[in-house]
């Protein structure tokens, strides 16, 4: 009788650690997983006869992936008659040293809603040890123009839109940024992620690549000792779509704290980064992660 009390103790001991920390996220959730649906003006310019605008979601840049749209107008008419955008988004050091960021160069011209569609990945915060400058090129009636856009990045408030950088076993210098889901739900979810390698040391457009046909191999736990370090059934690896992100699934089972950890692969299967983690139920212990992983909350 004594140890069948001692064991219950255990197992009551056990449920409301888990349920503690349950209702610990929930009250974290709604202050970390915003769901930014609009877009709205980020940064804005007057440049040579013409308005130029940024958007982003919910009119902020943030640390990691952004999509971009960028409105020019003619400020006389408010006629748009550009031909072409580059984008080309510079952070200058404390030092005075300069690089880039993955991004779209070549912006794209969406006719039926009158914007130039982009994405920047931010790879850090604006503040002392740091500034960011767009450095937008528009050609109309075959004459160049070109305008240079202080803006603010701020830190991502949402741990669902992580990014990593890392070394390759191949010497090159890798971002993964996640896209997507912005708000999980406790069930299979399309995970996106984008995929970059950086080229050269100079603030070009050619500083980084979206890589293609890469595989990024899943495995999610929770690594919280109160969980086991747990994993879920159903995942899918990512792999590369049209639109040059990866797209896979990831199970989610409960709300908390979770960690995605990866294994990349390229074009020919070499392991670039990433090792695999322990299958074993640890409770009581801090799970093991990957040498590449993210860690997402929700």
């Amino acid at each position: 009788m004594k140890k069948l009390l001692i064991f219950l103790g255990v197992v009551c001991f056990a449920a409301l650690s888990c349920t503690k920390e349950k209702t610990d996220y929930e009250g974290v959730i709604d202050a970390v997983t915003p769901d930014h649906t609009v877009f709205k003006e980020a940064a804005t310019i007057h440049s040579g006869g013409y308005d130029i605008s940024v958007e982003a979601l919910n009119g902020v840049f943030y640390k990691g992936y952004n999509e971009i749209r960028l409105k020019i107008a003619n400020s006389a008419n408010g006629k748009i008659d550009i031909a072409s955008v580059t984008f080309l988004p510079i952070t200058t050091d404390s030092d005075g040293g300069t690089r880039s960021c993955p991004h779209r160069y070549e912006l794209l011209y969406k006719a039926d809603s009158n914007y130039f569609s982009g994405y920047s990945v931010f790879t850090t915060e604006s503040g002392p040890d740091g500034s960011w400058v767009l450095d937008i090129g528009f050609t109309v009636a075959n004459q160049p123009h070109t305008a240079k856009l202080p803006i603010t990045v701020q830190e991502q408030p949402n741990k669902n839109l992580n990014m990593t950088a890392f070394t390759g076993k191949d010497d090159e210098q890798y971002i993964i940024a996640l896209v997507g889901p912005q708000q999980p739900k406790v069930a299979e979810n399309v995970l996106v992620a984008g995929i970059y390698r950086r080229n050269g040391t100079e603030p070009s457009r050619l500083s980084y690549t979206e890589v293609s046909g890469y595989t990024l191999m899943l495995d999610p736990r929770m690594p919280e000792p109160s969980m086991g370090n747990h994993s879920s059934p159903n995942n899918v690896d990512l792999t590369q779509q049209d639109d040059g992100l990866y797209y896979g699934i990831v199970n989610y089972t409960m709300t908390g704290n979770w960690t995605l950890n990866f294994i990349l692969l390229n074009q020919n299967g070499r392991i670039l980064k990433g090792t695999e983690v322990p299958t074993n139920f640890t409770p009581g212990v801090e799970g093991v992660k990957s040498e590449l992983h993210i860690d997402v909350l929700f």
